[in-house]
Order: C-alpha cells, then structure tokens, then sequence
C-alpha cells in the first residue's frame, strides 16, 4: 500500500484508524477501569479499598518503565505482529483479572497489561503518520487519539455501569473478549509496514537530540503535570466552591473534550502552532477563572467546560507536533520517550496538587496548576523555528519523497550532514 494510493480521492483509510483509534480506547479503558471499582474488587480479593486503587499505579508504573526497552527492543519487527502482540498482551491481562482470586496475581495481570499498554501508546501516532500523506497526517492523529476522549468520556462510565448490572470479572471479561476482537479488525484493515533494518536505527540518543524533541517532550511535562494536579482533584475543589455535583462536572469536562478533538482535527493540518497556542492559553484563562471566580457556579461550569475543550485537542497537537520533529521512520521511538514524559507528568501533577491540597486547602489548586501551563505555553511561543514551527516543513520535505516510495521521508542528523531516509530503504 502506497501513500499515493491512500491519498487517491483525498479519503482517509477511515477502517484502519478506527481499528487504531479502538486500540487507544481498549488501552485507556483497561487502565482506568479499576478506578470505579473500587468497592466491588476490594472484598473478592481480601484487601482493601486503597490497594485497588494500587492497581491503577501498577499499570501506569509499567508503562512508565517499559515503554522505552520494549520499543528499543521491537523496532526490527514488523509493525502490525507488534501491534497485535500488544493488544493480546492486554486482552490477557484483562482476563486475568476477570479469573484472579489472588492480588498479587491480579497485580502482576495489570503489570503485563501497563507493559502492553507502553508498547502499544509508542507506535499508534507513528503508525497514524505511517498510513497518510504528510499534509494528512495530523489529521489521521486526531482520529486515533480520539479514542481517549471518547474513553474518558463515554467508556469509562459505560464500563463501570456494566460492571454494576453484570459484575466487574464480567467487565474485565468482555473487555477482554472485545481486545481479542479487535486484534482480528486490526489484522483485516491496518496496513503491515516493515521494522527498521539494523543499519537504518537511529539510536535513542540521537532521535533524541534532534531538533524539536526535547521542547516538545517539555511541553508534554509541563502541561500533564499543571492539568493533573488540578483534575485529580476536581472533587474537594468543587465541594470547597459550594458545588456538589462533581459528576456533572466531570461529564461537562468530558463532553467539551469531544469539541475540542473535532475543531483540533479540522485545523491541525492547517495551523497547528496558532491551534496549539490558543489551547495552551485558553487551559490557562480556565484555570484563572476558577481560581478567581469558583464560588460563581456559572462560571465554575463555563471553566470546566473551556478547560476540558482546549485540552481536548492538545495531545493531538503535541504528537503531531512530535512526529514532524521525528519523522514517521522514528516515531515509535520519539512516541516512547513521549510516554514515559506523558506518565511522569501525570504521577508528578497528581502529587503536587496532592501536597498543595494538604497544605493550603482546595482553592489553591488552581494557582498551583497555573505555572506549569504558562511554561508549556512559553515553551511553545519559543520553539518556532523546530518543534513548532509556523509552516510545517517536515511536511514539505516529504511530500517531495521519490515516485512509488512505500513511505515519508525523514531528515536525520549524520555527521557534518543531513540525509534524508525512506522508509523503503533509500536515500539521499
């Protein structure tokens, strides 16, 4: 499959990146289930409360630690056996639990399925890129990143209603049933590509050094840390603001987050670096408004709803953003370091709000988040000439690939030189 042949008509593959964009649901959904059952898993597997909300950590860690080894280690494979590999690795550790009557077995099922959760969050924007023409390719990135929102929004209560009607082994059981499915439509419509002979591996060191990496990596820091130190704990602020009605909350935030992956995909391949300013800067007059304007209710749900809009749309900004600084050829391994940054904002956002709540009390959490979000924000207003260009000409570059090239071009450092590699083995 070519990319002249994908591109015929201006269509996208629409199966292969719903097939993707199901892959990324499956994976937020499996981490996140756990969380809203608390309750239900505790008593079955002789612990406490607490020690199922452990199982939450346990993925994240996993995914945390695998996601650059494992990468590293698959890169000579095909993609899609990998890619199928990891969505097994999930539909097992799903059936485990769903089976489990030990924690530490239970423990070790949300370990393997962390491990696949890594692997499989390091190819899917890469794959996206892989599958497009480069004028396309945030485009393609917004559909399968759209499967997080919708997890947020919609999979992650369905599953926890599910569990309460049926039981959460039958929901760790069907989600299991559903992984292995999905493997199948994954195989029937997701393109293969090859892995990456030896001699054409750009080490980790040096994808790492290019131009626009690290700015991009810093910008994922920073605006995970400041968004999860004031989500995490959207509950005792809006009790401390008078407003009891958190759920509300949450489905207004999740709703928004659908807007602003829609209006992120119209506009990403068009102007990504003004989409992803107004994102950044409208995250900060959210968080502004509630720390001024709370008790206010109507503007404490206006906030919300502005924050969860703008933050929608930005990680399909940030790995667009990622995958031109990288080229499509390395994305897996740029993606990898980019889920490794992505999980420690989250762990570092979650503790510092969790300190500033014990010290100051709800009300500051807002001003806590603040910083961090100016600092992506300054970090992107500073980073026009590589990692968010004006005019994307990684894009430019690449649409100038030689005639029947299976693939995108990417410029990679060698020497005192630039040579431009493609992904079916030749270059210039």
């Amino acid at each position: 499959m070519t990319l002249s042949s994908q591109a015929e008509g201006g269509r996208l593959p629409w199966s292969g990146l719903l097939a993707l964009s199901c892959a990324a649901f499956t994976a937020v959904l499996a981490e996140l289930l756990p969380a809203g059952l608390l309750p239900a898993m505790a008593p079955p597997l002789g612990v406490a409360e607490s020690r199922i909300g452990f199982l939450v950590t346990a993925y994240a860690a996993a995914s945390l630690v695998a996601a650059i080894p494992v990468t590293a280690a698959l890169r000579g494979l095909p993609r899609r056996p990998v890619l199928c590999g990891a969505l097994l690795g999930f539909a097992a550790g799903d059936a485990l639990v769903a089976l489990s009557s030990s924690y530490p077995l239970t423990v070790a099922a949300r370990l393997l399925a962390g491990a696949a959760g890594g692997t499989l969050w390091a190819m899917l924007a890469g794959y996206a890129a892989r599958m497009v023409p480069p004028e396309r390719r945030g485009r393609a990135i917004a559909v399968v990143l759209a499967g997080i929102t919708l997890a947020l929004a919609l999979g992650v209560p369905a599953g926890t209603a599910l569990a309460g009607a049926v039981g959460w082994r039958a929901a760790f059981g069907t989600l299991a049933v559903l992984t292995a499915l999905l493997v199948g439509w994954v195989r029937l419509r997701v393109p293969g590509f090859p892995g990456e002979p030896p001699h054409a591996r750009a080490p980790l060191f040096r994808v790492a050094a290019r131009p626009g990496i690290r700015p991009v990596l810093c910008v994922t820091l920073f605006l995970l840390l400041g968004h999860q130190a004031m989500y995490t704990y959207v509950a005792p602020f809006a009790a401390q603001a008078g407003y009891g009605a958190t759920g509300v909350l949450l489905a207004v935030f999740g709703s928004a987050t659908v807007a602003g992956v829609w209006l992120t995909g119209v506009l990403v391949d068009r102007r990504p670096r003004p989409t992803l300013l107004t994102a950044l800067a409208l995250v900060a007059a959210a968080l502004l408004v509630l720390g001024v304007g709370a008790r206010v209710h109507g503007l404490l749900v206006g906030a919300v709803a502005l924050w969860g809009a703008a933050f929608g749309g930005a990680p399909t900004l940030i790995q667009t953003a990622l995958v031109d600084a990288s080229g499509p050829a390395d994305a897996d391994v740029a993606t990898s370091l980019q889920t490794t940054v992505y999980n420690a904002g989250i762990a570092a956002g979650s503790l510092t709000g969790g300190l500033a709540l014990d010290a100051a009390g709800a009300g500051v959490l807002p001003w806590t988040a603040l910083p961090p979000v100016l600092l992506a924000l300054t970090t992107v207003a500073a980073g026009r000439r590589h990692a968010f260009p004006a005019r994307r000409t990684a894009v430019a570059t690449e649409a100038r690939a030689p005639a029947g090239s299976a693939a995108v071009a990417v410029t990679c450092p060698a020497g005192d030189h630039a040579v431009r590699r493609w992904a079916d083995g030749t270059g210039q």
